[in-house]
């Protein structure tokens, strides 16, 4: 049932880039194993990321079953779609029960999609990692498969509109090859590695996106470090604090 819900929603979405004329460059897909479980480990920069991050796997004939916070669950058109799907709702205040869901997708052999920052970076960095991917690893027994996107900030953000106009907007993904995740091994230590492959390939992401800023009005999605007017985790820090 969840694949007949699943490639259509596909086909929306395919539609809806060559609509917005998106250009994307993917890179890496050979990465993601064509059987068996895995977790799909990605940066967190825009409400889209997990359709991109989606999109990555279907070369190898995989769909992605993605852990999101339920109140997507609840929406009256998306929470419908995101069951059919078999998505993992995640509830902050009970969070066992999306990790056993989880779990037992991985060990059927699903690849279930992880953002282990947590919610949306707004100084389009990374931020510190949850262990919580690794230990769904380690538990079942699956490799973690590392994954960054860059560009899809562009097109809908945390405080800013969406922009679904035809602008030709590019977006990087890259896919780095499996870290293993070893029972005898502590978690963070694997997730500071984990966390370490991200950032490469995130790097690789930026150097390889074809564009820059058309001016100081069009700087607000590049981070600090890279000339761009986006806070600085530091300023977001502080800002959290009063």
């Amino acid at each position: 049932m969840a694949e007949l819900v699943y490639r259509p929603v596909i086909g929306v979405a395919r539609t809806m880039f060559k609509a917005l004329d998106l250009k994307i460059d993917c890179k890496g897909s050979e990465n993601i194993p064509r059987s068996g479980g895995a977790v799909l480990v990605s940066n967190h920069i825009s409400y889209l990321d997990f359709i991109f991050d989606g999109l990555a796997a279907l070369p190898q004939k995989r769909l992605v079953r993605f852990m999101a916070k339920d109140s997507v669950f609840r929406h009256k058109i998306s929470g419908p779609l995101m069951r059919s799907m078999k998505h993992i709702p995640v509830d902050r205040a009970q969070g066992e029960h999306a990790y056993q869901h989880a779990l037992r997708s991985l060990r059927s052999g699903e690849v279930v999609g992880v953002f282990p920052e947590a919610t949306i970076s707004e100084s389009f960095t990374l931020k510190s990692f949850k262990t919580g991917a690794v230990r769904l690893a380690q538990e079942a027994g699956v490799p973690l498969i590392p994954m960054a996107l860059w560009g899809t900030q562009r097109l809908w953000t945390k405080g800013r509109p969406r922009n679904f106009k035809r602008q030709h907007i590019p977006v990087t993904i890259r896919v780095g090859e499996a870290v293993e995740a070893p029972r005898d091994q502590y978690a963070g230590a694997i997730t500071r590695r984990l966390r370490e492959r991200v950032q490469e390939l995130l790097e690789a992401a930026q150097r390889a996106y074809p564009v820059r800023p058309k001016g100081p009005d069009d700087t607000w999605w590049m981070p600090a470090h890279l000339g761009g007017t986006a806070p600085t985790p530091e300023q977001l820090n502080a800002a959290e604090a009063r």
